[in-house]
């Protein structure tokens, strides 16, 4: 396939809707047409033949835009494996990062940096300080995929203030508010929070009203990883419609969920919240994984002081008697989540290296010990550093999140690699397919065309395109050709490393990333910058 000539694609012809169903706005019914690519655009979608310099032969299967990742983390781990080979069996063609307070930018301490988002086992040069020089770094990687980056709460605040549990002060708003527009001038899409990780976890309203309102001055999404998906679920959701609201920004809550079995239900309320806000006038939405458990770092089990001052500090509590004992005493207290339900996912080099499968609550066994003494052990021998699965959710939840039209699917996951060490989550493997598999051709959840929709012009519609996420005569080429009968996720809770299967070919700005079940080795993706894409 050469840019310069048209290149054609035939779709399948118009299904039939399932009885008693009704289209939705923003959602296009399959037809049968073919489409011609050219200079990495859409050129002509027609019923009239085209002839090209390659020709992908798409019948009897189905042709949409690319899909559209719009919560990864992926950004710590794209320039390590810029061929994202987990990704276009998926039919992935863009990723968002800078999720939940996380972003590899600014940097001001390093050392704080890696430390603090080694639970994402970054695969990164960090030659870079800012979002600029970490767009060009990914650049110069050659990506297959597209990359969009938002500026996380967490690493401003780090930038700043370190990881200290202290209320912000005038100067340092003024300074995350520097950093906060130098981010969006130098092409960020979003600002991002984590209100359960440390050191966001210690901001209060104030802190995140100044910065919620600079981020809608700039015009940025406002992505948020709300304070508490369990017991103030509903409570979390009206702080971010509050914030969003004064702040003149539009609001994405992160990936919806009710975590722990009492509060499963809880996002009926938290749905009817979204909607009475858009109601009202508030550009929000959300997005979810189709998933009952989640994956994130081990250190969340601790009590939020344990993590004043970073890392560094909890390890140096961890070896200390008194500091420990307290530390123990609050976990033992008021457990968030049932042991069991905590898989070890992923742990560095150490005395715990090889528990990945295991659930925390077998570990403790084996030691003789209790699941928050287990816990600490683990933290102790790996620096701090451990990645898990929370198993905590109910299908009922996610049922009801993902057929909201409000709501976007996506990932929040961050393996790129194909092959490696560890149990991590199987989104990262098969959030995509498991939608069109599970939720469509399996319980008819969702329809086809809705499904769809939830992959590719809802999420790009978040990020403010109009080129991109649908098919149309001068949109962006990425696209994406798959057999709705057989695209099926393979990735397993037990065994994560299989990829995606039932894609028949990617194009990214048009060309061929996947073709026959296979990454052709064509790279051409790029970071996306807002104001110049």
């Amino acid at each position: 396939m050469t840019q310069h000539r048209e290149d054609s694609l035939h779709d399948r012809p118009r299904r039939r809707r399932p009885r008693g169903q009704h289209p939705r706005r923003n959602r296009t019914e399959p037809i049968r047409a073919n489409l011609g690519v050219r200079g990495g655009r859409v050129a002509e979608i027609s019923r009239a033949d085209l002839r090209g310099a390659q020709v992908i032969d798409a019948t009897g299967l189905i042709v949409t835009p690319g899909f559209i990742d719009l919560h990864s983390h992926a950004d710590f781990r794209i320039q390590g494996h810029p061929q994202a080979s987990t990704q276009l069996p998926q039919g992935v063609t863009t990723l968002v990062g800078g999720n939940c307070g996380f972003s590899p930018f600014p940097v001001a301490d390093l050392e704080a940096m890696r430390t603090s988002s080694a639970f994402l086992e970054p695969e990164l040069g960090w030659e870079w300080t800012d979002p600029g020089g970490f767009a060009d770094a990914v650049d110069a990687a050659g990506p297959a995929i597209n990359m969009v980056t938002q500026v996380g709460h967490n690493a401003l605040r780090e930038a700043v203030m370190g990881g200290e549990q202290r209320l912000a002060s005038d100067d340092d708003l003024a300074a995350m508010g520097e950093l906060l527009a130098t981010a969006a001038a130098q092409g960020v899409y979003g600002f991002s929070t984590g209100l359960i990780y440390a050191p966001g976890t210690y901001s209060d309203e104030r802190e995140l009203q100044y910065l919620v309102s600079a981020a809608g001055r700039h015009g940025l999404l406002y992505s948020t990883h709300i304070r508490n998906e369990g017991a103030r679920l509903t409570e979390a959701v009206e702080e971010a419609i509050r914030l969003a609201t004064a702040g003149g920004a539009r609001l994405q809550i992160s990936h919806l969920k009710a975590a722990g079995e009492r509060h499963h239900g809880r996002t009926a309320e938290a749905l009817g919240l979204i909607d009475e806000a858009a109601e009202a006038g508030l550009d929000v939405a959300a997005d979810v994984y189709p998933y009952t458990a989640s994956s994130t770092t081990l250190t969340t089990r601790l009590p939020t002081w344990a993590l004043d001052g970073g890392t560094a500090a909890l390890l140096r509590r961890l070896a200390d008697t008194e500091a420990r004992e307290r530390i123990l005493a609050e976990m033992r207290q008021g457990q968030a989540t049932v042991a069991s339900g905590v898989m070890i996912a992923h742990l560095g080099p150490g005395r715990y290296q090889d528990a990945a499968g295991q659930s925390l609550a077998q570990i403790a066994r084996s030691e003789g010990v209790d699941d928050a003494e287990a816990t600490l052990r683990i933290l102790a021998a790996h620096d701090g550093g451990a990645s898990v699965v929370l198993h905590s959710m109910s299908d009922e939840d996610v049922d009801r999140v993902l057929a909201h039209p409000r709501v976007a699917v996506a990932s929040d996951g961050w393996v790129l690699r194909d092959q490696g060490r560890g149990r991590p989550h199987p989104r990262s493997f098969g959030t995509f397919p498991r939608v069109i598999s599970h939720y469509v051709r399996e319980r008819g959840l969702l329809t086809l065309p809705e499904a769809v929709r939830k992959m590719t012009s809802l999420p790009a519609s978040r990020l403010g395109w109009s080129d991109r996420g649908i098919l149309r005569a001068g949109s962006v080429a990425d696209v994406a050709v798959f057999d709705p009968r057989t695209f099926t996720d393979n990735a397993t809770f037990s065994d994560p490393w299989r990829l995606a299967t039932g894609m028949h070919a990617v194009l990214v700005a048009g060309r061929v990333a996947f073709d026959g079940g296979e990454v052709t080795g064509v790279r051409a993706g790029t970071m996306l910058r807002a104001g110049s894409d």
